[in-house]
């Protein structure tokens, strides 16, 4: 046992030791390289998101306030600090890895950036189901700048193999790494303190809270630093949303503001009692609609039914993180999809009562939903029961043996979706998808019908180009069945892009192909509504709309009691008689004319209300919003 004298010593000398370990961690130069590593690429990473697909830089739009350097390199040493608990012979490697894991992390962020102009999420492990078959489109996100990320742990990994019987190795340093780690969590709480409760930092500067942008987020923190504060706030929103009674009226004063009490005009009611066919296309975006390429019409089919359709030429596209799935959501319901993960992979029981199935049961209607894929993709199968269709079909209803990309191809399965309308008890909504023009646009030789100038072909734009015209002409065989069994006469045949394709995912690659003709170089987030029937007159509606809207418009043409989709219930507005004119993107853009100050208000808050009443599964409780 120690003596007296001995304890004192040794409680007298701990922090001479634990500073000694903190300075031999601090000098240590494995991990002042690795420190040095992660914070370059975290500039490098930072400057290049600041591009809207990450393969260039906006000096512009790079740092909305200073970064807060020295948060970015407590962050990061906090990370490091893992590595000081090994032991000298794999201490080196332990740092390396420590490096990979993080180059994964914002290579993947830089990935899914580009798709999704958003960063990846803990809500993204309820989404593992969706990865089935969609490598190709995973992998078309590379940029050869993504190889700047990978340079040093090719030389690291090369420098630690040559030198494995260095006489330089680093002991475990346990206590070391605690204090690295003590101390950058102390900065941090201070930082926290200082910068966002008592604001004394430069203009726009935050630490721990959530920016409208999450690129100012990420620039605050630091890749690590963003994904360890994204897992509080993914705790947080795990739980259910509860409105209280002053926010509940507050929803209900908002809701009212929109309300328009309009005389009802020619359209109203006139569908009542047809068939209505509802077409999510996937990626058709508005500029391809009525064009050619050297003659040849990109969707002749198509432009065939615009003579008798009503046709919304600036209709935008409103998804968000679930993208085709929000499509679903948002056309079906017209509410905004959750700001976090996707909606249909952590809300799928959700009740909608004001749902397009919903309302149309009420009238008398068979309501089928119907895709080419496997139900567990994007959850869809779940949520469209959840949302009302009385029958369900997946690919494992269908011969699948024709298939291109991610399921069976357009071609085989709207021949078999159109035999299935045969055996549906009139008067029927029936809801379906495309696929086979998915990202990446890689459809076989045979199929391609088109001939493209050599700019083009061989592009993705080309591959955007040959993959709408294969659906197109798929899309005509399946309105000419209708029209020769007589079906045809009694539907009204709905059209619409889940959202934008080339220019979503590509714009960067577009944007570098030399000779293109104006029409193809910019999209701007459009997508079309057509509203076809023979009865109808064709005409060209450029009022601003979006996917919300969907619903409340067809529904007046289809003489649906106006209770059931008013606007306490639904956020978007009937397209077909209405004196206001604007739409509000996922972004939280608004494009508009003539809204008031008030009005710009009260739209901006519709995507953050409809969050908060998926989140509380709120159309399912008496005391929501229904009046």
């Amino acid at each position: 046992m120690l003596n007296y004298d001995e304890e004192i010593v040794i409680k007298e000398n701990l922090p001479l030791r634990i500073k000694k370990k903190f300075i031999e961690g601090v000098k240590n130069k494995d991990f002042l390289t690795t420190l040095g590593m992660l914070l370059i690429k975290t500039l490098v990473f930072i400057l290049l998101i600041s591009d809207d697909k990450a393969n260039g830089v906006n000096l512009k739009q790079a740092f909305y306030s200073m970064p807060p350097i020295l948060v970015w390199i407590t962050v990061n040493s906090a990370f490091l600090s893992l590595g000081f608990f090994f032991n000298e012979k794999v201490q080196k490697w332990a740092f390396w890895t420590l490096n990979l894991l993080f180059t994964f992390i914002i290579i993947g962020d830089m990935w899914y950036f580009r798709s999704n102009a958003v960063f990846l999420n803990y809500h993204m492990f309820k989404m593992t189901s969706n990865l089935d078959n969609l490598g190709s489109s995973i992998i078309s996100m590379f940029r050869m700048v993504d190889i700047l990320f990978i340079i040093d742990l090719v030389i690291i990994a090369f420098r630690n193999i040559k030198c494995r019987k260095s006489t330089i190795n680093y002991k475990r340093n346990i206590v070391g790494g605690l204090s690295i780690l003590l101390v950058s969590l102390i900065y941090l709480g201070y930082a926290r303190v200082k910068i966002d409760i008592k604001k004394i930092s430069f203009a726009n500067q935050f630490v721990f809270v959530n920016s409208w942008a999450p690129n100012q987020t990420m620039s605050n923190l630091s890749p690590i630093g963003y994904h360890i504060f994204d897992a509080y706030n993914f705790y947080e929103q795990s739980k259910p949303y509860v409105f209280e009674g002053e926010e509940l009226e507050n929803v209900k004063k908002t809701l009212s503001s929109l309300k328009e009490n309009n005389s009802d005009n020619e359209y109203s009611g006139i569908m009542k009692g047809k068939n209505l066919l509802l077409i999510q296309w996937e990626s058709l975006e508005t500029f391809i609609v009525n064009q050619k390429i050297d003659g040849q019409e990109i969707t002749p089919n198509l432009n065939k039914l615009l003579s008798n359709s009503l046709y919304f030429n600036n209709f935008y596209e409103q998804t968000y993180n679930g993208t085709s799935s929000d499509a679903e959501l948002i056309t079906n319901t017209s509410v905004f999809p959750v700001r976090e993960g996707s909606t249909f992979f952590r809300y799928p029981n959700n009740t909608y009562d004001h749902s397009f199935p919903n309302i149309f049961e009420k009238m008398g209607y068979d309501t089928l939903a119907s895709h080419p894929d496997k139900g567990s993709y994007w959850n869809w199968l779940t949520n469209l029961k959840s949302i009302g269709y009385n029958t369900t079909l997946d690919s494992t209803d269908y011969d699948t043996t024709d298939k291109i990309n991610l399921g069976v191809s357009d071609k085989s399965y709207l021949k078999q979706f159109g035999d299935n309308l045969k055996e549906i008890k009139e008067p029927y909504l029936a809801y379906t998808v495309t696929l086979t023009s998915h990202s990446p646009f890689d459809i076989p030789d045979e199929e391609k019908a088109l001939k493209l100038p050599s700019n083009i072909e061989g592009t993705r734009l080309g591959g955007y180009f040959h993959s709408i015209h294969y659906t197109d002409k798929y899309l005509g065989e399946l309105i000419n069945s209708l029209s020769e069994n007589g079906t045809l006469d009694n539907t009204v045949v709905v059209i619409y892009g889940d959202h934008e394709g080339v220019h979503k995912f590509y714009d960067d690659e577009v944007a570098s192909i030399k000779g293109l003709e104006p029409w193809m170089e910019e999209n701007n987030r459009k997508i079309p509504l057509i509203i076809y029937n023979k009865d109808l007159e064709g005409k060209t509606f450029s009022i601003y709309g979006g996917q919300v809207d969907t619903l409340p418009t067809l529904a007046y043409l289809f003489g649906a009691p106006k209770e059931d989709y008013s606007n306490s219930l639904t956020l978007g507005r009937n397209l077909l008689n209405t004196n206001k004119d604007y739409v509000i993107l996922s972004n939280r853009e608004l494009l508009h004319n003539g809204l008031t100050e008030e009005e710009q208000k009260n739209v901006e808050s519709l995507i953050d209300i409809s969050d908060k009443m998926i989140r509380g599964n709120y159309y399912r409780d008496e005391a929501g919003i229904n009046e």
